[in-house]
């Protein structure tokens, strides 16, 4: 068995996620509400690049591409992902040689060949080792394959969302460990926490992965044995399996929120108050300001052992492209998803569920 931290492809974090949508302007708002900017168009196809801090997404309107075909499919949806790797074409021939699927990608004049492989529900993952940051400087492919908007900043700052934590999938009853296996042999991806979360009428299982540069993480969510909750319904309304949220990091949530607050974005519902009194039983010691986390409703996990508190900060955006959702973070040395919080917040999307209709309880009552 191959070393789990050797890296066989080179993967060095995400470079973007991209977009589709059956119809231009579904995209935008949602971007700009998170804060982000359109710093860049295309050279010869209508796509657009959106960006804050280290953060790229890419809204991809152009016809008869492989987004258009995902959008007709799929609705508003995530229908790619960018790796960084240190050399493109050596780790496409090398995952290739691993038993990837190739995909086939449009290139015009002048224009960057980036090669690609098939990855969740059809959707692209594209092999990028062109890439540069707001802190160090280079050719990216942005600056190859894209004009930059007359006066645009290239790094605007935005809510203050820094990167691409990680990016979560829901996949069909029975196929996590086909996923799991894909990103293990392609990739030599690890598993680093398995989670059964169990609400009062449905249940969801977890199995979060992460690359061998530690920066590229992915949770795999498969719907629980009883059927019927908010997985199932994911996959009823995409189509299909696919990425279900991505999740940005700042490195202050409190002043983060308030931006993304005035900038329009829509919260899921916050926690009841009994969550911020319980705070300091199930983390004793943590030092954060308990008010300013109720009036926000970001939520607080991790652990305080030892007189040395490893936390997470984290709150969860409403659907906004189809049923994708994004989520903000803030890491303080707890490197887990939430675990403490997965079953408040799996019952707070089932009381959504319950609210809309979308769950019937006595079906589930019946059943049992």
């Amino acid at each position: 068995m191959a070393d789990l931290f050797e890296n066989p492809i080179g993967l060095d974090g995400f470079e973007f996620v991209e977009f589709s949508a059956p119809e231009k302007g579904m995209l935008e708002p949602v971007f700009e509400a998170m804060g982000f900017a359109m710093v860049a168009r295309h050279r010869s196809k209508d796509v657009q690049l959106w960006r804050q801090g280290g953060i790229n997404l890419i809204a991809n309107y152009e016809p008869k591409s492989p987004a258009a075909y995902f959008a007709a499919e799929h609705g508003p949806s995530a229908c790619g992902m960018g790796f960084r790797v240190r050399d493109a074409r050596h780790a496409y021939e090398a995952a290739l040689e691993r038993g990837a699927e190739p995909a086939e990608t449009q290139t015009g004049p002048m224009e960057l060949r980036i090669p690609a492989i098939r990855g969740i529900g059809h959707s692209l993952i594209y092999l990028i080792d062109r890439y540069a940051d707001e802190h160090h400087e280079g050719l990216s492919i942005y600056d190859i394959d894209f004009i930059y908007e007359d006066g645009a900043d290239k790094w605007p700052v935005g809510a203050g969302m820094k990167v691409i934590d990680h990016l979560t999938h829901n996949v069909y009853g029975g196929r996590m460990a086909h996923w799991a296996k894909f990103y293990e042999r392609i990739f030599n991806f690890r598993e680093i926490r398995y989670f059964d979360i169990k609400g009062e009428y449905t249940g969801l299982t977890s199995k979060a992965m992460t690359a061998p540069d530690g920066k590229i993480r992915i949770p795999l969510n498969e719907e629980g044995a009883g059927g019927g909750g908010q997985i199932e319904e994911y996959l009823r309304q995409y189509n299909g399996e696919g990425i279900q949220h991505i999740a940005l990091s700042s490195e202050n949530l409190y002043a983060s929120w308030d931006k993304l607050k005035a900038f329009g974005t829509p919260f899921a519902s916050a926690p009841p108050a009994t969550y911020y009194e319980m705070l300091e039983d199930r983390l004793p010691g943590h030092g954060e300001p308990v008010e300013e986390l109720r009036s926000r409703g970001i939520l607080l996990d991790g652990s305080t052992e030892n007189n040395d508190p490893r936390l997470l900060l984290q709150i969860f955006g409403q659907t906004t492209i189809g049923p994708v959702f994004f989520e903000f973070i803030q890491r303080k040395k707890d490197e887990g998803f939430g675990e403490g919080n997965f079953t408040a917040l799996f019952k707070s999307i089932e009381a959504d569920q319950l609210k809309r209709g979308a769950l019937k309880t006595g079906e589930k009552e019946t059943a049992r």
